[in-house]
């Protein structure tokens, strides 16, 4: 079996089990709101419909294309990263100003910026290959890198900026990143972070609750406990798919980001642990096909793309777990959300793409990567 369908099979499988388990998790929670048990599996239906049309449209146009148009997406998207800020025009949800209202539906911008960074950041190496080596073009880049991330910080979603800004970070390493530059930048960060949690409250919270959620249980750690509540007794096989206990108003919203907690209530350790592997997969074949791919942009589009998902994984994941503090993001693929599913599909489709480039040996028009193979190996 060509790498091409474990990863179709892989990534709609993952698909199928989001479904599944968000009519599961949400069943009881839109029947008391909306009196209608299947209210978030419609929509979710409906942003899959969506999401596919796309995924079929980027894996059926030439990677090439996205070169050729890098600029002027990241540009679009940069103006909606601006407009969302804009009372009146952005959406405030949990005291977050993130979404942009398009009639009953809403699109969430920093989800489309993972698209369009990734895209502009793969030209703009392919373009200056070994520039990241230089001093002067790293710190401008680290300042456009932290243009995006105040922007996401005003809404504020920490959470997907913290993705965009290591998904995008990871490509300038193999990009040819000087280590002192690193760890320059990885100190700035800390720093900056810091700051970031100690002039929001709300952070700090959260940075507290982390480390002892009793000492709040009914307030700041209370999401996590009933979290921990859900995974802890659920053993090697769940309850059962259908049988969660959690989804009972213990567990706020559990078809957004716990959403695994519900998983691994339902379906157990087998159950997380099998969706887990079909990640594992897809970012494997990702990881595998930027160090494979026959030109710079290739690679670097299909690394960024990767890391992203990576990253999200992780970090959702650690989230509903307890290994870090609350951030408010969701599982790709699997959580509730139209813009997470429709932008998260729509990257694959063009990873996919490229995979499909590769497997047919077309010749590309860039630069070898033979630096990148080497950069790479440690993704393997």
């Amino acid at each position: 079996m060509k790498k091409t369908s474990y990863y179709i099979i892989c990534l709609f499988l993952i698909i199928f089990i989001g479904l599944v388990m968000i009519y599961s998790s949400s069943m009881i929670w839109a029947e008391y709101k909306t009196g209608n048990k299947y209210y978030y599996l419609i929509r979710q239906i409906l942003f899959f419909i969506i999401g596919l049309a796309l995924f079929i449209l980027s894996s059926k146009i030439s990677y090439k294309f996205w070169y050729k148009w890098a600029n002027k997406i990241f540009i679009i998207c940069l103006v909606l990263m601006i407009l969302v800020l804009i009372p009146g025009i952005g959406i405030v949800r949990g005291g977050a100003r993130s979404w942009i209202g398009i009639g009953d539906f809403s699109i969430q911008p920093a989800e489309f910026m993972k698209l369009g960074f990734v895209i502009f950041t793969a030209k703009f190496l392919t373009n200056n290959e070994g520039i990241m080596r230089k001093n002067k073009f790293f710190y401008l880049y680290m300042l456009i890198i932290g243009i995006i991330f105040g922007l996401i910080i005003l809404q504020p979603d920490f959470g997907s900026g913290i993705i965009l800004v290591s998904g995008v970070v990871m490509m300038l390493f193999v990009g040819g990143i000087q280590i002192k530059n690193i760890i320059f930048g990885s100190v700035f960060a800390i720093i900056g972070v810091a700051i970031m949690i100690l002039i929001a409250p709300y952070r700090l919270e959260r940075i507290q609750s982390f480390l002892d959620p009793w000492s709040d249980p009914l307030g700041s750690g209370f999401q996590i406990i009933q979290s921990l509540y859900a995974i802890s007794p659920a053993s090697l096989f769940g309850y059962g798919l259908f049988n969660s206990k959690q989804k009972y108003f213990y567990l706020p919203e559990p078809q957004n980001d716990f959403i695994f907690a519900i998983i691994c209530e339902e379906l157990g350790i087998v159950g997380g642990v099998f969706l887990l592997l079909l990640f594992f997969v897809i970012i494997y074949l990702g990881f595998d096909l930027a160090r494979k791919a026959k030109d710079n942009f290739a690679s670097f589009m299909a690394l960024g793309f990767t890391s992203i998902l990576l990253i999200q994984v992780f970090v959702n994941i650690a989230v509903v777990i307890g290994l870090i503090p609350v951030t408010g993001v969701t599982l790709p693929f699997v959580s509730y959300g139209g813009s997470s599913l429709v932008i998260s599909m729509f990257m694959m489709g063009i990873v996919f793409n490229i995979m499909l480039t590769c497997e047919k040996d077309i010749s590309f028009e860039y630069k070898d990567n033979s630096h990148l193979k080497n950069s790479l190996k440690v993704l393997k």
